[in-house]
C-alpha cells in the first residue's frame, strides 16, 4: 500500500467516526466524553477547542487525558483539557445554588443566590436560566410543587402539606394548584378519585391504539398489539379515576389521532393534558418543535433545553412520554444516526420515520 493510499484510508476512517462530527462542530456537549490529539503538533484537546481543525489523517481519539498523555501528547494550552473547564466550574456553582434552593424553607432572595454563586445578580440570573432553563423563582416553584405532591400523600391535611412544601400561604398555592397538580389538592390527595377520563380504542397501521382525554385535553395516546394491555396501562396511570370507554363520539378522537399517524404533516389540532415534572415538560416541549421529516439526537435536545450534560435524563424523559406521536419522541435518534429504543417498539419507530422522510 502506498503512502498516499494509507493517508487516504486513515482520513476516511476518521471522517466516518461519529466523534469527528463533534470535533468539527466544536460540540461542547462532547467535552469529557473523549479527547483528540494531533500528530503534527503533539498536543491533545477537548472536542470544543477553538483551534483550527487538523487534517483527519493526523487525528487520534482518546477516552481520557491519561490515555492521551500515555500516548506521548501534551495538553493544549488553549483549551486546557486536563483542567476543569469554565463551563464545568459555572455548572458546579449553579448546582450548588440549586441545592441551596431545595434545602431552604423559604425561597432565598436573588441577592443571596447570586452571592452563593459568587456572581452579580444580573449575571447570575442570566447564567442560571441558560443552564437550568428556568429562572431562580421558577426553579423554586417547581421544587415546591414536587414537595407538595409528596407532602399531600403523607400529611394529615391539605393545609399541612402546603405549608410543609414551602408555600407561604394556602391562598397562593390554590391560585396555581391546577397547573401544579392537574387537579385540586384534595383530588390529588385522593389519587384522582372521581376524575373522569374518557377513552376509546381503535386500530391503525401501527397496531392497536388507545386515546384518553380528561377535561383539560388528550392525556394518553398508547400504541401496542393487545388492546387489553393498553387499558391496563391506562388504569396503572390513573388508578382511582373514572375510566369511561366505548363512548361513540370519542371514536372521532381516535380518527384524528390515526390521521396524525398516517399523515403527520396534518397535525393533531387538539389540546393536550401534559402531566410530568418540570424537566420532562421542557424536554417534551423541545420534542414538539421537531418538524415532521426531521430528527434530533438526545444530546441536541439536552443542549436545546440548556442542559448539555443531561443526555441520559433526556432519554428517560422520552421513555416516560405517554402521548405517542403527539409528542414525537420517535424523532429522537442516537448520535451515530442509528435508532434508539422506543417505548412502543423500534419497528414502529422505523415505520414512522420512513413515513415522515417522504414529506
Amino acid at each position: 500500500m502506498t503512502k498516499r493510499s494509507t493517508i487516504k484510508k486513515l482520513a476516511s476512517a476518521m471522517v466516518n467516526d461519529p466523534r469527528w462530527a463533534a470535533l468539527i462542530s466544536r460540540d461542547s456537549s462532547a467535552d469529557g466524553r473523549f479527547y483528540y490529539s494531533v500528530k503534527t503538533t503533539g498536543v491533545y484537546c477537548r472536542p470544543s477547542c477553538a483551534a483550527r481543525p487538523a487534517r483527519p489523517e493526523n487525528v487520534q481519539f482518546h477516552l481520557t487525558c491519561e490515555d492521551a498523555e500515555k500516548a506521548g501528547f501534551r495538553p493544549c494550552k488553549r483549551c486546557k483539557p486536563n483542567q476543569v473547564g469554565t463551563a464545568n466550574q459555572t455548572a458546579k456553582k449553579i448546582a450548588k445554588v440549586c441545592r441551596l434552593i431545595e434545602q431552604s424553607e423559604d425561597a432565598p432572595s436573588l441577592k443571596q443566590l447570586a452571592g452563593c454563586a459568587g456572581m452579580s445578580a444580573f449575571h447570575f440570573h442570566r447564567t442560571f436560566k441558560s443552564i437550568t432553563g428556568l429562572t431562580p423563582t421558577e426553579y423554586a416553584a417547581a421544587h415546591r410543587s414536587k414537595r407538595v405532591r409528596a407532602s399531600l400523600k403523607r400529611s394529615n391535611s391539605v393545609t399541612d402539606a402546603i405549608y410543609d412544601a414551602g408555600f407561604n400561604s394556602s391562598g397562593r398555592f390554590y391560585e396555581n394548584s391546577n397547573q401544579v397538580l392537574g387537579m385540586t389538592p384534595s383530588k390529588f390527595r385522593e389519587g384522582g378519585t372521581d376524575i373522569d377520563i374518557f377513552f376509546a380504542i381503535g386500530e391503525c397501521s401501527l397496531g392497536s391504539i388507545l386515546v384518553a382525554q380528561s377535561k383539560k385535553g388528550v392525556c394518553s395516546i398508547l400504541i401496542g398489539d393487545d388492546p387489553d394491555l393498553l387499558v391496563r396501562d391506562l388504569q396503572d396511570r390513573f388508578p382511582k379515576a373514572n375510566l369511561i370507554g366505548d363512548e361513540s363520539h370519542y371514536q372521532e378522537l381516535i380518527a384524528k389521532v390515526v390521521g396524525l399517524i398516517e399523515k403527520p404533516e396534518v397535525g393533531l389540532g387538539l389540546p393536550l393534558d401534559i402531566q410530568g415534572t418540570a424537566f420532562q415538560q421542557r424536554v417534551w416541549k423541545a420534542l414538539q418543535q421537531i418538524p415532521p421529516g426531521s430528527t434530533a439526537t438526545y444530546a441536541e435536545i439536552a443542549a436545546k433545553i440548556g442542559m448539555p450534560k443531561a443526555v441520559r435524563a433526556v432519554a428517560q424523559a422520552c421513555g416516560a412520554n405517554a402521548l405517542a406521536v403527539a409528542i414525537p419522541c420517535h424523532r429522537i435518534i442516537r448520535s451515530d444516526g442509528s435508532l434508539s429504543g422506543y417505548r412502543w417498539g423500534v419497528e414502529r419507530k422505523r415505520v414512522l420515520l420512513e413515513r415522515e422522510s417522504h414529506l
